[in-house]
């Protein structure tokens, strides 16, 4: 039973609304059909059921039960329960399917609806087969006894016909499967009154046909073969789903058991067919099976069932025209849920499924919705059919129309992702992974956009990301380690401080030589800016940026045993910046290194002092006695103000600064640096290659740098503790 893959609440307690949907099914179950218990009893016995139903949506998917079952196999036995309980039927798997299906989504336990609703359509999908699987038994088991008696009763009647002629009567008038007796040849002997309520015939009508002539002709020597094999003893007992002709033209579709009767002399001497009708089950059954392939909200495809369609698309596709698939997000619906909440947001969602099927009335394209606020487009193309360009157009102008709901009027855009004419050999998995891959491009530009795939442009991405997923592994590997670039002051080349960055010595130990090909970050080993870029889109850039920092703390910690006493240096990203817990984690280092909160120096980006977490987390950090940096400073108005109004003590310039003066393109900026200083901040510059590079900063008012030009990061055991004058 395919639940989502995350971590359910507690259960909450059952209430009042458990008890009422319990009193409601036990209700409208008594009046449907015949079980043979009291009212009070059956109130009981459902509202049991419906605990153990409810406990099971509310369990982890791997959970399993006391009996060492799984979420699908203990629903399925809430089914073969209801059997139990008597003879239940049909109507009974009807009424408890409809009660249970609105009820569920309605108990407040299982709110907010979107994220049960998958679960309580599949669950009752289970409990449907157990339903099934139990009545098929008690079906069989049926038959089996009804054929046992008759067989006795065949044999009695060698000796005393008007005995076994009576029990055959009893038997065959009081089952509710049709009863047929059929002589070798095919001919019907005696029917009951029930195979011709299923058929539509009287019983007087079916012994003048055959059986064969109420088989489908697709099934004819299927069971001619059959019967065959029973009168030369090859086989006991046939057991199998047949097609009948009704007597309108119709067919029923049933279950058919056939068992040999032989006589005294123990040779054959009729056939005894019994008979279930299984249509309207199997009705029951094919509508709880679509309710599973589709979205409840908007009763599109869901992504099981486009994935199948979609490999049957390509399989059936025009070698020339192919087929086109839009991976759709809805932009800002996270906003809608927020202010105007999620009810808003599924009708919303309707709402932009209509639209969607508006815009592609004219083309042969199947619209799914997949989860959240994701849609899916396959357009199987044809000559007239529009480029790509013009349909995400059209998409959005239909969006662009305010929709109104309680007053409020809601207009949405879409970015999408494109895949345009996949190879015919692709995986349905691999069009929309490149398809989602698009997506996630266009999201990262501005709304309402839309992104084709390229297949270059993701085998670059794919590396990088086979690079990111595998950098925890590298690092708890020791792969990934600490270096220290040594920060020189440009008066006078005094060692100024040590910067500590990060260091992937990529290698056979890390993801096997040439794993990864020609890859986007190269092969070999990378250096800190590239290890910040992999660990910032994973996330691993936390852990990974607090473990850099107190590996640095205690290897300056242990320099300055010796009497190496110089700042260290530890810039910040973005999201470490943002951090909410950056203090503790600060502090957590300084207490478990021993180092003086004073020999630390944190650099975070200027541009992130737009969010205010950063600019607590600077306040506070200044207020520890940590020295506080900004990293990539461009000198500009915004720069120069945020330098002055915050408690920063230096600012290191930005690199593409560095390169400008290279090339003789900032004659303005030497002024700037003048400016800064009268901030009250120190400018120390980063990528100094040249001994040009550092005496025009020097003139222009910048106290230290980094660069090519005093080395490069090395590992600790290499870092130069020279005397000053011979840094550079």
């Amino acid at each position: 039973m395919p639940y989502p893959s995350r971590r359910p609440e507690a259960t909450p307690p059952s209430g009042r609304g458990r008890e009422l949907l319990a009193r409601k099914w036990s209700y409208l179950l008594s009046g449907a059909v015949v079980v043979p218990l009291t009212r009070d009893e059956l109130d009981r016995e459902l509202s049991d059921r419906l605990d153990e139903l409810c406990a099971v949506l509310h369990a982890e998917p791997t959970t399993e039960t006391s009996a060492g079952e799984g979420p699908e196999r203990a629903v399925e036995r809430l089914g073969e329960r209801l059997v139990g309980l008597g003879y239940v039927g049909e109507d009974g798997l009807r009424v408890t399917a409809e009660v249970l299906g609105k009820g569920l989504l309605a108990l407040d336990e299982f709110q907010p609806v979107e994220r049960y609703a998958q679960r309580i359509v599949s669950a009752l999908g289970s409990l449907s087969c157990g339903f099934l699987a139990a009545g098929k038994r008690a079906v069989f088991e049926q038959q089996e006894s009804m054929q046992l008696s008759m067989l006795k009763a065949v044999r009695d009647a060698q000796w005393n016909l008007k005995e076994s002629e009576a029990r055959f009567e009893e038997v065959a008038t009081s089952s509710s499967s049709g009863i047929l007796v059929v002589d070798l040849e095919g001919r019907l002997v005696r029917a009951n009154a029930a195979i011709g309520d299923i058929l539509g015939y009287t019983t007087e009508e079916l012994t003048d046909l055959a059986l064969l002539d109420l088989v489908h002709p697709d099934s004819v020597k299927v069971l001619g073969r059959a019967l065959r094999a029973l009168v030369e003893g090859r086989q006991e007992r046939i057991r199998q789903p047949q097609r009948l002709l009704r007597k309108d033209g119709d067919v029923a579709r049933i279950s058919l058991t056939v068992s040999l009767l032989r006589g005294a002399d123990d040779q054959p001497g009729h056939f005894v067919a019994v008979i279930e009708d299984g249509t309207e089950l199997m009705l029951l059954q094919s509508e709880l099976n679509r309710q599973a392939l589709h979205d409840v909200s908007t009763g599109l495809p869901n992504r099981q069932y486009f994935s199948t369609y979609l490999e049957s698309a390509l399989r059936r596709a025009d070698p020339v025209l192919g087929v086109t698939l839009f991976h759709l997000d809805v932009d800002a619906f996270g906003m809608v849920c927020n202010s105007l909440g999620r009810r808003t947001g599924e009708r919303l969602l309707v709402h932009v499924a209509q639209r969607l099927k508006a815009v592609m009335a004219r083309e042969k394209a199947m619209i799914a919705r997949f989860e959240g606020d994701e849609f899916a487009i396959l357009v199987e193309n044809a000559e007239g059919t529009p480029d790509v360009g013009t349909i995400v157009a059209e998409i959005n102008r239909e969006l662009s129309e305010p929709v109104y709901f309680d007053d409020c009027g809601l207009a949405v855009s879409m970015s999408v992702g494109v895949v345009r004419r996949p190879p015919s050999d692709w995986e349905p998995a691999n069009v929309m992974r490149a398809a989602e891959q698009a997506l996630r491009r266009a999201k990262s530009r501005r709304r309402g956009q839309w992104e084709l795939f390229h297949h270059g442009q993701d085998e670059s991405e794919r590396r990088v990301d086979a690079l990111a997923v595998a950098m925890p592994g590298a690092w708890e590997h020791g792969e990934i380690g600490v270096r220290y670039q040594p920060v020189v002051e440009l008066a006078g080349r005094a060692l100024a401080g040590v910067a500590a960055r990060l260091h992937w010595a990529r290698g056979e130990g890390a993801l096997g030589e040439g794993a990864l090909g020609e890859g986007a970050l190269g092969e070999g080993a990378l250096d800190h800016e590239e290890c910040v870029a992999l660990a910032e889109r994973t996330g691993l850039i936390l852990p990974l940026g607090e473990w850099q920092m107190a590996t640095a703390c205690g290897q300056v910690g242990w320099w300055g045993g010796s009497g190496f006493a110089v700042p260290l240096h530890v810039g910040l990203t973005w999201h470490q910046s943002c951090d909410g817990d950056l203090v503790r984690r600060v502090r957590r280092v300084l207490e478990g290194t021993g180092l003086a909160a004073s020999r630390l120096v944190v650099g975070m980006p200027v541009a992130v002092l737009a969010e205010s977490d950063a600019v607590d987390n600077l306040t506070v950090l200044a207020e520890l006695g940590v020295g506080m940096s900004l990293e990539g400073f461009g000198l500009g108005p915004d720069d120069l103000a945020a330098a002055s109004e915050l408690p920063v003590g230096s600012v290191s310039v930005a690199s593409r600064l560095v390169g400008r003066q290279a090339r003789g393109e900032a004659e303005h900026l030497a002024g700037l640096v003048g400016l800064a200083r009268k901030s009250g901040v120190r400018v120390l510059v980063e990528g100094v290659e040249t001994e040009e590079q550092a005496e025009w900063w020097r003139a222009a008012g910048a106290v230290a740098a980094t660069g090519g030009l005093f080395g490069p990061p090395v590992p600790a055991g290499e870092f130069p503790m020279r005397s000053p004058d011979t840094i550079g």
